[in-house]
């Protein structure tokens, strides 16, 4: 919904959207005194982000030429990645000074930020093409009806890899602490520095990485041979407690994460055309969904056996790694075809 809102009226008033009520989201998880202001503050925070992400994409995509899309969805792709990795990392060290200080600090970030977008950010859909958006008539099927025909769309392949990236990193994620601390004696202070150092790292290679791959191979065969070497971190990781060696695994995994994020991004933004909010918002749907079910299963497989998470998360990417191995075979089969005719 918000993919499409962000096409008729603008994406400006998506992001300022989307950042109020984050902002108001970590204020009121702040204040929370029971369970069930904590809930209704991450629903808060599901819409905004909800709002927040597609139109950011569909953003870069209006600004960007066709030439410069890939790094602009790969300077995209770091800040998420980023986010989602420094976050526990920097939210873990300011818990020391009290529970509520990682949300009022993250409030305080989200007002910023929403300030500076109110003040400095330009709208970068045309007033024309918002005004012939806003009045076509064309109705788009209801949010669930939509992500049932996505299946059979010329999409849902990337769709499918974004789902299996967030899957993956969620997964990996959410478990990591209660691994490294039950199997190798990690100590809080010990992932924190893991989780910030390697991400700064994995950004690092990003940004120095994704051109010169997608430049080297193409981006189908990066997204082929990222998938697979996220699949086997998964496993390496089960094999030493070595501080330097879980650091460098770590590190292979936010690598490959942050890289694959904008090459997909940047495949779907290019088949997008004039529907680039609403490519977007059912990217950013599918991402929802492996915010959902990542820790969901984590969590369960954990208490099944410690191990499972990560031998679990390698075979749903080794599974992916194969459906886009295969998935390109075909592409470049029916290339191959209609140019020979």
């Amino acid at each position: 919904m918000a993919g499409n809102f962000a096409d008729r009226y603008g994406r400006k008033p998506l992001i300022v959207l989307g950042l109020s009520l984050f902002s108001l989201s970590n204020f009121s998880a702040a204040l929370a005194d029971d369970l069930m202001l904590l809930f209704v503050s991450r629903l808060i925070g599901g819409i905004g982000s909800a709002a927040l992400v597609p139109s950011i994409m569909a953003y870069a995509a209006d600004i960007a030429t066709s030439e410069h899309r890939t790094k602009a969805m790969s300077y995209i792709g770091a800040s998420m990645s980023s986010g989602f990795i420094i976050g526990p990392g920097v939210g873990g060290l300011l818990a020391e000074f009290g529970m509520r200080t990682p949300f009022f600090a993250s409030a305080c970030i989200g007002v910023l930020a929403m300030i500076g977008s109110m003040v400095f950010l330009p709208e970068s859909l045309s007033l024309e093409h918002r005004m012939t958006r806003q009045q076509s008539r064309d109705k788009k099927p209801n949010v669930f009806l939509q992500l049932a025909l996505s299946i059979k769309s010329r999409f849902f392949v990337l769709l499918f890899l974004v789902f299996v990236l967030t899957f993956g990193l969620t997964h990996f994620d959410a478990i990591y602490p209660l691994y490294v601390v039950q199997s190798y004696g990690f100590t809080s202070r010990d992932i924190a520095i893991l989780f910030t150092l390697c991400s700064l790292m994995g950004t690092f290679n990003q940004i120095m990485l994704t051109t010169r791959l997608i430049r080297r191979f193409g981006e189908k065969k990066t997204i082929n041979y990222t998938l697979l070497l996220s699949s086997i971190s998964f496993v390496l990781l089960l094999h030493s407690g070595n501080f330097w060696y879980v650091m460098f695994i770590t590190m292979l995994f936010f690598t490959c994460n942050n890289i694959l994020r904008p090459t997909i991004n940047t495949l779907l933004s290019k088949g997008a055309g004039e529907e680039q909010g609403f490519v977007a918002g059912m990217n950013n749907a599918y991402m929802s969904l492996g915010n959902i079910f990542g820790p969901l299963l984590a969590g369960i497989l954990f208490d099944v056996h410690i191990h499972l998470p990560y031998l679990f998360g390698a075979l749903v990417l080794l599974t992916a790694h194969f459906v886009s191995v295969k998935w390109i075979e075909r592409k470049e089969t029916v290339t191959s075809i209609a140019m020979n005719e």
